[in-house]
């Protein structure tokens, strides 16, 4: 299963996207620092806020004490106004004190000294309103025992237990402050670590993922260039550099395709103007060799000199043979159509071949030809003369690398639209894979050109259709033409 690629595009998003949370975790840190900073100095200045409150109904309390001794010691007309003016100060802090309050101890520790104090408040107002008259031993056991030792030591002792309590939260609120800037500089090395890690990150994923992909791509491009058409660009799981890679190695095959069928134009024109020189060349004595042989032929000749002169014959007419093939393959082709049968093709091209099937017993089978009735049932609309040489030539490799008494076997499938033709032998097989833009191929037999197959293989392409060869099981070759029923007219002029 191919592994699925990964975008650029992905990919720098991703990388983004952990910027952008390497950003907000920052600003959370920060944030979440500075509001515990905000809370911590609120709670501070809030706690500071009482105790400067509950320091201040003490102050009003001790001069509201000193207003009660310059009434009856001083005999101070304004002692009661300043008396009652101190009495409003200190109700107002209490009432700074209960909005300052907050949770249920403290919020109890202001009412019991609230409570104190209204009571020093009861017991002092009555002072007063009594006889001035009172004998100072009296006074001074009011003043300095009942008073004193009684509501203001309770007021006293409740004042403390409410600083103690302020003090108590204030340690508290250090100790909670100092842990929040243990834990601040714990979470401020997390970022820093992350940081760190997003830049290893990124250097690796640069590297890996662009750069040296990349670094291949240029290499496969300098070999390239370099004419090393056969050497690939890697395939990344980079989706576009996997793009970038496939289109340099289409690049590359198509270049490689150009350049050989450079090199086979530059032969095949090399050869063209090489071999029509050669053919006349050879064309010449060979027709005054078989006209020699032709003159010498009597029937009077004895059997091995007339052998001898049937043999000069053939051996004329084979390289007669080649030499046309060659030129015929050489120029391009220009199929004539015409309406033939299959039968006539074939037989065609076993006409000359009787002799050798002959000479090697093989044992020829012939297609099951429809009855002259029904002969129009494998009419074709082909070029007969070239379809015939190719089978003449494809036959003719089948019996030369068939044994004595092998078998040859044709067989003949025409349906609607195409028709099949497939030819069979028990030979030693093909020692080479025929390839159809070669100019030629490999041959077996001694003086053979190696044009053979390649004819055949032009001719099966203009004439619309294709050739195939497959070794057979047990040994030996079948070839395989498929053809069009009716050769198109852009087949024809092509």
């Amino acid at each position: 299963m191919a592994k699925k690629k990964t975008s650029l595009k992905d990919l720098l998003l991703i990388h983004e996207l952990a910027f952008i949370l390497l950003i907000f975790l920052v600003a959370s840190i920060g944030a979440i620092g500075i509001q515990l900073q905000d809370q911590s100095s609120q709670e501070s200045n809030r706690i500071n806020s009482l105790v400067q409150e509950v320091q201040q109904t003490r102050g009003d309390l001790y001069r509201q004490l000193k207003e009660l001794f310059d009434a009856y010691f001083l005999d101070d007309p304004e002692a009661r106004t300043e008396y009652n003016q101190f009495t409003l100060s200190v109700e107002n802090h209490f009432q700074q004190l209960q909005r300052l309050a907050v949770g249920e101890a403290e919020k109890a520790a202001i009412h019991d000294l609230h409570a104190g104090y209204r009571a020093f408040v009861a017991e002092t107002s009555t002072l007063f309103d009594q006889d001035s008259h009172l004998n100072r031993a009296d006074l001074k056991k009011i003043l300095n025992t009942d008073l004193e030792a009684g509501i203001f030591n309770r007021y006293e002792s409740l004042l403390a237990s409410t600083e103690q309590l302020l003090n108590q939260k204030q340690t508290e609120l250090d100790n909670q402050l100092k842990n929040s800037k243990h834990k601040s500089n714990y979470l401020l090395f997390t970022p820093l670590a992350l940081a760190i890690l997003l830049l290893v990150f990124s250097r690796v994923f640069l590297k890996r993922s662009i750069v040296r992909p990349i670094e291949g791509v240029l290499h496969a491009t300098t070999e390239i260039s370099a004419g090393n058409l056969t050497h690939k660009a890697p395939d990344e799981n980079i989706e576009e550099l996997a793009s970038l890679s496939k289109a340099v190695n289409e690049m590359a095959d198509k270049l490689l395709n150009s350049q050989e069928n450079l090199i086979r134009t530059e032969k095949q024109a090399a050869q063209g103007l090489l071999v029509p020189m050669l053919a006349h060349n050879i064309r010449n004595p060979l027709a005054s060799i078989r006209a020699t042989a032709q003159v010498m032929d009597d029937p009077n000749n004895n059997a091995e000199t007339q052998e001898s002169i049937d043999g000069i014959i053939n051996t004329v007419d084979r390289l007669e043979r080649w030499t046309g093939a060659l030129l015929a393959y050489l120029h391009p082709l220009q199929p004539q159509p015409t309406y033939t049968n299959m039968r006539e093709i074939v037989n065609g091209a076993l006409s000359p071949l009787q002799q050798k099937i002959s000479e090697k017993s093989i044992q020829l089978k012939l297609p099951d030809w429809p009855k002259a009735s029904a002969v129009r049932n494998d009419q074709i609309f082909t070029d007969h003369h070239l379809l015939e040489q190719v089978i003449y030539n494809l036959l003719l490799n089948a019996i030369d690398a068939s044994a004595k008494n092998s078998p040859v076997e044709i067989v003949c499938r025409i349906t609607q639209d195409a028709f099949d033709l497939r030819l069979m032998d028990r030979g030693s097989g093909m020692p080479f894979t025929p390839d159809p833009s070669a100019m030629s191929a490999p041959t077996t037999k001694r003086f053979g050109t190696g044009i053979g197959i390649p004819f055949a293989f032009k001719v099966c392409d203009a004439l619309g259709g294709s050739l195939q060869f497959a070794s057979r099981l047990g040994g030996g070759t079948m070839i395989t033409i498929t053809l069009p029923r009716v050769l198109s007219t852009h087949h024809a002029i092509s």
